[in-house]
C-alpha cells in the first residue's frame, strides 16, 4: 500500500474489504513500512511534513498564531491540547491539504472535520480553497456567524 497523502478514505474502506482475518498477520507484515508504528504517531506524522514542505516550526508556530514553546510541546506531544483548533491553525499554517488536516486530527486523537457541521462545513471550503491564514479563515468563519478559531486581541 503506497503512502499518498491524496487518498480519501474510501482508498480505506477498499483495504477493509481486502484483507481478511486469516490473512492479517501477513498484510501487517508485508506493510509494516506503511503502518504507523511509534507511540507518538502525531508528532512522527508533523515532524515528517515539517520536512517534506521544507518548513521551520517556529515559522508554522508563528503563522499559526501560537507561542513557539507552546508549539514545540504540542509537537513533541509533551503537552496535549483538547482544543481541535489549535491542532487545525499548525496545520494551516503548514499548508497540509485537507487529507493530512483529516490525519493529523486522527493522530492527535481528534474528531475529522465533518462537512454536515455548520463550522467544520465553513473551515472545510476554506481549506480546499487553500486558505490557509488562519486570520483569513477566522473572519470567514465570522461571515458565517460561527465561532472563529481565535478571539482576536483588538
Amino acid at each position: 500500500m503506497k503512502q499518498n497523502s491524496e487518498c480519501s478514505y474510501v482508498d480505506h474502506y477498499e483495504v477493509y474489504k481486502r484483507v481478511k482475518p486469516e490473512s492479517l498477520s501477513t498484510y501487517l507484515r508485508d506493510h509494516k513500512n506503511d503502518l504507523l508504528s511509534s507511540r507518538r504517531p502525531f508528532a512522527v506524522f508533523m515532524r515528517a511534513k515539517f520536512r517534506e514542505k521544507q518548513l521551520l516550526q517556529q515559522n508554522v508556530f508563528l503563522a499559526a498564531d501560537i507561542s513557539e514553546n507552546y508549539g514545540y510541546k504540542l509537537i513533541s506531544e509533551e503537552k496535549h491540547t483538547t482544543n481541535r483548533d489549535v491542532i487545525i491553525r499548525i496545520c494551516l499554517a503548514a499548508h497540509l491539504n485537507l487529507y493530512e488536516i483529516q490525519e493529523a486530527l486522527i493522530l492527535y486523537g481528534m474528531a475529522p472535520l465533518y462537512y454536515r457541521l455548520p463550522r467544520d462545513l465553513v473551515i472545510l471550503v476554506g481549506i480546499y480553497n487553500r486558505i490557509y491564514d488562519v486570520h483569513e479563515l477566522n473572519e470567514l468563519l465570522r461571515e458565517c456567524d460561527q465561532v472563529p478559531m481565535i478571539e482576536d486581541m483588538w
